[in-house]
């Protein structure tokens, strides 16, 4: 969570980090400030709400000077105020954080009982107090002073630091957070995210866990934190800082609903060999023999669609597959090892929960492959293989192309194990692939006819509640899209297996309720349809997503939205897209934050 943009150079650094920090608004908008560096002393502005509100405050109390840092906040160890936004300053030194300090109780007892005084509730201020202490005992070379600090502190973290005696440098340090150096002409940047910095270099190091950056304008020096030098080359980044501006759509949201079928064919070529029936992963091999079963790890909307994947690559390769939610399966002790592949699952690849599960493999002996949307993210870097989607910038919380383009990677996974287990023969996997090369101008079709979905919300955007319900690979879709719902429109919503409808949440169906039934062609078409009438028995109002020619749902749903047919493996994959629309449309006919939803932040880089 968070947004965290530095800049050393010789421009005005105030106008620089305000707009990266907008392009990192959507992880975090509690609170929001600026350190700038002018004439002896940096001058700290911050205050509590969106960014909007900070540029307010930097017209009234202008931050002059060419090196400085700035934050976008959401709230972990205290409230949002001004007095916990970033940056914290004691004495000369200016932090920013990325993280939590989990022993931050006992760090604020000592530093308490030093002398120390604290002005906000945050751990990130313990941080500055620390690096301030080893200043004051006469560490003059800021580095050594915050690898001091960084002996003092436990957990996961991405800190910036800025000293008013030492104005021509910044410090950086990872450790499980996200952190990026931009480089440029007499000037250099850091930012938690490239996005916040490619409109002004796309020469990009990744920072690797453990290690210590220092900035100067005309200097990148890295370390680790023992102080062993380290180098690497930059990368050059080739997506340009136009794909994440809204193009004329109202929202990020929508826009992103609308590039699914862009990002899908994105994900898929190259990729998929029509001549040999087969698909390639990137230089990732994966031997199914090698494996005795699968583990998927994920959180949020990763861990739906690593559910669809547990159908997918069951019924192509006949491995057995479990579906685990990272942040319960490192403290059950799992039963892992040698023989088990896990894949780790996350848009951003820095999700802690994930990230500190896949430590938990490895340190078990399983093999560990990362599915990202993120190139050189976090947890892609500590797993031995990644296979990476291309879905592009995600800026709306609530992801949509980032989750349709892993459905693509569990097929594409899928297709890749079912022919080297020999279960998934060439005819059989022509026929898919021929069908997933098919999906973007099917996803299209669905995405440009939203004016249905639109009527529908305004009819039940009202409802207090929705209750969504699919079988099979159709409940974690389900699933989906009751979490987006309850994202982006605050109204809370189920998802439910519909055969476990009359095991519970059948009581709560009357004339009141919207009912969302995933009805889609396919093997369990029949018992959908009846649990559809028990919800028609009790009043409920139905509103059903089915199969383009589908004549027979008709006579027993409210609403009906119809969907091109394709393999049932890849059904979900089209079935979401309904479920995201309407989510977006409910939540507009509200009123509510959409691309902003209230108390959420796009990588949740905390446990």
């Amino acid at each position: 969570m968070c947004g965290i943009v530095g800049y050393v150079g010789a421009r005005q650094a105030t106008l620089i980090l305000v707009n990266g920090l907008r392009k990192l608004e959507y992880r975090g908008y509690d609170s929001a400030g600026v350190a700038v560096w002018n004439d002896g002393q940096s001058r700290v502005v911050r205050c509590r709400g969106k960014l909007a509100a900070l540029e307010e405050k930097l017209i009234k109390e202008p931050a002059p000077g060419s090196t400085g840092i700035g934050h976008t906040r959401w709230a972990t160890h205290g409230r949002p105020s001004d007095e916990n936004a970033h940056p914290h300053k004691v004495g000369s030194i200016s932090v920013i954080h990325n993280g939590i300090i989990e022993n931050h109780l006992a760090l604020r007892q000592e530093l308490a009982a030093g002398g120390s005084k604290f002005t906000s509730e945050t751990d990130t201020e313990l941080f500055a107090h620390l690096v301030e202490r080893e200043v004051r005992k006469g560490t003059t070379d800021l580095t050594a002073a915050v690898r001091a600090a960084l002996a003092k502190v436990h957990g996961a973290y991405a800190f910036v630091v800025m000293n008013d005696k030492d104005p021509s440098t910044l410090v950086a340090a990872k450790n499980a957070s996200p952190m990026v150096v931009g480089l440029g002409d007499g000037e250099n940047f850091i930012a938690s995210d490239v996005t916040a910095i490619l409109s002004e270099t796309r020469k990009i190091i990744f920072v690797e866990e453990g290690e210590i950056v220092t900035v100067t304008r005309d200097k990148v020096t890295l370390s680790d934190f023992d102080g062993k030098p380290r180098t690497r080359e930059p990368k050059t980044i080739t997506w340009s800082a136009t794909q994440a501006e809204k193009a004329g759509f109202k929202h990020y949201m929508l826009k992103e609903i609308h590039e699914q079928p862009r990002s899908v064919a994105d994900t898929l070529v190259g990729r998929v060999d029509l001549e040999k029936d087969d698909v390639y992963l990137d230089g990732v091999e994966l031997d199914p023999k090698k494996f005795k079963r699968i583990i998927f790890i994920a959180c949020g909307t990763s861990y739906h669609a690593s559910l669809v994947g547990e159908f997918i690559i069951e019924a192509l390769s006949r491995i057995p597959v479990e579906v685990d939610l990272a942040s319960e399966w490192r403290y059950r002790d799992p039963i892992v090892g040698p023989g088990d592949l896990v894949v780790a699952v996350s848009q951003s690849g820095e999700t802690a929960d994930t990230m500190a599960a896949v430590r938990e493999a490895k340190a078990k002996g399983a093999q560990v492959l990362a599915i990202s949307n993120v190139l050189e993210s976090s947890i892609p870097r500590l797993a031995d293989m990644a296979f990476y989607t291309h879905a592009g910038p995600e800026i709306g919380v609530a992801s949509t192309k980032a989750f349709t383009t892993q459905l693509i990677a569990m097929a594409l996974l899928g297709v890749h194990l079912g022919r080297r287990s020999g279960h998934l023969k060439a005819p059989q996997a022509r026929e898919l692939l021929h069908e997933l090369m098919l999906l973007p101008q099917k996803m299209k079709d669905i995405v440009d006819s939203g004016a249905q979905l639109q009527a529908i919300a305004r009819r039940y955007g009202h409802a207090k509640g929705f209750l969504f319900l699919g079988r099979g690979a159709q409940y974690p879709i389900a699933l989906e899209g009751a979490l987006k719902l309850k994202e982006i429109s605050y109204i809370h919503a189920e998802g439910y297996a519909a055969g476990e409808m009359k095991h519970g949440p059948i009581a709560l169906i009357d004339e009141n309720l919207p009912v969302v039934v995933l009805v889609p062609r396919g093997p369990v078409y029949d018992k959908v349809v009846s649990n559809l009438a028990e919800v028609r028995a009790r009043q409920g109002k139905v509103v059903a997503i089915a199969t383009r020619g589908d004549v027979d749902i008709g006579g027993i749903a409210d609403e009906i939205v119809m969907l091109p047919d394709t393999a049932v493996e890849l059904q979900p994959i089209l079935t979401v897209l309904p479920l995201q629309l309407l989510s977006y449309y409910v939540a507009d006919f509200k009123g509510t934050d959409i691309d902003q939803p209230r108390n959420l932040a796009k990588s949740v880089t905390v446990e």
